[in-house]
């Protein structure tokens, strides 16, 4: 799947990779939200949170969190950015596991995500809401 071109003018926020990065971005993006007019951001700071947490363990360098509407049919988009060059992957459900169940349930309750590679180098994860 394609995503089109942000607006020039998208929030973002960047973050030192560190273990207070998940709860930095779950505060923007429950902001951008608001801003909005979505009053239920669970999932969006869900998601959020997810990618970020991904970020900070498996991939290199400052995380940047950008939020937008995609202009198409208006869905939130959580684009999250770090220098690592790791693509993350969905892994099959196992409940012995202590982790690796992030990409998992983001898979199952977003419209759509991905991975793209940064011009820049390092990639960038993304996910569409189902709703706007």
């Amino acid at each position: 799947m394609t995503l089109t071109t942000p607006a020039p003018e998208v929030p973002t926020l960047v973050l030192e990779s560190s273990e207070r990065a998940p709860k930095a971005a779950r505060e923007f993006v429950g902001e951008r939200m608001r801003e909005w007019g979505i009053s239920d951001d669970y999932l969006a700071r869900l998601v959020t949170c997810e990618l970020v947490t991904n970020g900070f363990q498996h991939g290199e360098g400052p995380i940047v969190v950008r939020v937008f509407r995609d202009e198409r049919d208006g869905l939130v988009v959580i684009d999250v950015w770090d220098g690592g060059a790791g693509r993350p992957v969905v892994r099959p459900s196992n409940c012995a596991a202590t982790s690796g169940r992030g990409l998992l349930l983001v898979s199952e309750l977003v419209h759509s995500w991905g991975v793209r590679e940064l011009n820049e180098g390092g990639k960038a994860t993304w996910a569409k809401l189902l709703a706007g």
